[in-house]
């Protein structure tokens, strides 16, 4: 097993893959500290003011001199980020992957040709003060279907809004909803108001589009004597349509994944990231879709996904999710580069630029076909990018509200979250994995210890396949399933 890892060539520190001694020789220099896993040390003296390498590029400057063996981190290097830039396209000249045949998945074709890979009953509210009533409701619905025979299971996603709104945050939060009522994961949604909230069920079903009637139904707790049982007996009329539902066949170039990472750490950019990298590229030489998400979390490499853009057009959307989301920081008077986070930190993540380098590395190398702003769903077959915030509730909720079918979820410090779709747990050392199988789907910290790459992603897409077919991940077995709701503005 290795102990250590330069990255690149180029770079200036290495990497601990095993807590390592002071004394040590790695990597050709003399250790002077002891240094974590995950955690850098010096492979050259780095003076004051210094650009720091790590992936090639740079993560940052050395705040005072550092000497060579010494731990690399926030006590003596910083980012050089700030402010809102200005970007030029130089377009990179990215090789057509070779077509691969796509595995077959057995998925649920909806009346408009959608693919989901569930078949659930969903209660939504347009409002959180019937929250308990939606809980309610799938309550006595599993008392009079405890096996769910013919389908996947029922929830009611819950959540604090839907009044007392304004603006965007109003209509983003009626679109977030509307998105899920129409996610083709579900087999059949009630929708469940109160009757006074601003998020108007008239305005809602007017505004929601084209939607399959026989399997949405709408229920305002307000204008009925009983809400729980109207809301059992719709449930009822749902169900006998959904549990009549069959798996076929498709290709599993139908599936739309997700990229999201959180709680990183030091081996967040050497394993399971790059793992979800190659993934994503499997998915476009297929004729696949994946999206990546945390704009925060692409400041300090945003220009290597600009270079990547198919044309100029798609370039200026990049560039316009980059730094609209740099000017939100700033309307709000808060500090732009206010990351990574303390755990983040704890598992050897030191500047932004660090972070980001690493969180990139979940796009692959293929060219970034789209750019999705609130409301937009999945269109183009190939890498995506979403905006959105790095918040990990919120991330996937957005990724799944544009169209995923899964998420994959990389992490190093480890987390028993889940979306409102499979939520794949991809942990980037070994440890988190055997501590915490009641949270992690896939171990990537093997990578380090002599697995290829290449063995990995065949596991990897393995299974995804299997969760596609109707494996449970471990947050659907353990019933972590959540949603929470951008919001940006004022609360009346």
């Amino acid at each position: 097993m290795k102990s250590t890892i330069k990255i690149s060539p180029i770079d200036s520190v290495a990497v601990a893959l095993e807590n390592l001694k002071s004394g040590e020789e790695h990597e050709g220099v003399t250790l002077i500290e002891n240094i974590e896993k995950g955690h850098k040390f010096a492979l050259k003296p780095i003076k004051t003011g210094e650009k720091v390498i790590k992936y090639g590029e740079i993560i940052g400057r050395a705040t005072k001199d550092i000497a060579v063996g010494e731990h690399v981190h926030s006590h003596n290097m910083a980012t050089n980020l700030e402010g809102t830039l200005e970007y030029s396209f130089n377009k990179k000249e990215i090789a057509p992957m070779e077509k691969k045949t796509a595995p077959k998945v057995n998925v649920y074709v909806r009346e408009n040709g959608e693919v989901g890979i569930r078949n659930e009953l969903w209660v939504i509210p347009t409002v959180g003060c019937v929250n308990s009533q939606a809980r309610k409701i799938v309550e006595e619905f599993i008392k009079k279907h405890p096996d769910n025979d013919g389908i996947d299971g029922v929830f009611a996603y819950t959540h604090p809004y839907g009044c007392s709104q304004i603006g965007e945050d109003h209509e983003r939060t009626r679109t977030i909803l509307q998105r899920m009522v129409k996610h083709p994961n579900a087999g059949g949604v009630l929708v469940l108001g109160l009757g006074c909230e601003n998020n108007r069920m008239d305005v809602f079903k007017e505004t929601l589009g084209d939607y399959d009637k026989e399997r949405t139904a709408f229920l305002i707790a307000q204008d009925v004597d009983d809400e729980i049982s109207a809301g059992v007996a719709l449930l009822e009329m749902l169900y006998n349509k959904a549990k009549e539902d069959k798996r076929v066949e498709k290709d599993m170039s139908c599936l739309k994944i997700g990229l999201k990472c959180g709680g990183s750490d030091g081996l967040s950019g050497i394993t399971a990231n790059p793992l979800v990298g190659r993934l994503s590229d499997y998915m476009s030489s297929i004729g696949g879709t994946t999206v990546l998400t945390e704009v925060p979390e692409m400041f300090g490499a945003e220009q290597g996904l600009m270079d990547r853009a198919k044309d100029e057009e798609t370039f200026e959307k990049i560039v316009k999710l980059v730094n609209g989301f740099k000017e939100y920081y700033q309307k709000h008077d808060q500090p732009v580069y206010e990351n990574p986070s303390p755990g983040n930190k704890a598992g050897g993540i030191t500047t932004l630029e660090d972070k980001s380098l690493g969180c990139t590395q979940k796009s692959g190398t293929q060219q970034v076909c789209d750019v999705l702003f609130d409301g937009d769903v999945l269109t183009c077959h190939g890498l995506n990018l979403l905006n959105g915030p790095g918040n990990d509730m919120v991330a996937v909720t957005n990724l799944a509200s544009a169209g995923c079918h899964i998420v994959l979820f990389t992490t190093g410090r480890g987390t028993p979250f889940g979306g409102f779709v499979p939520t794949i747990k991809i942990s980037t050392n070994s440890d988190l994995a055997m501590r915490k199988n009641n949270w992690i789907d896939f171990d990537a910290g093997t990578i380090v210890t002599g697995d290829s790459f290449e063995d990995k992603l065949n596991e990897l897409v393995e299974l995804i396949v299997s969760v596609a077919n109707g494996r449970q991940t471990v947050n659907e077995r353990h019933g972590s399933r959540d949603i929470a709701i951008f919001k940006t503005g004022v609360t009346l």
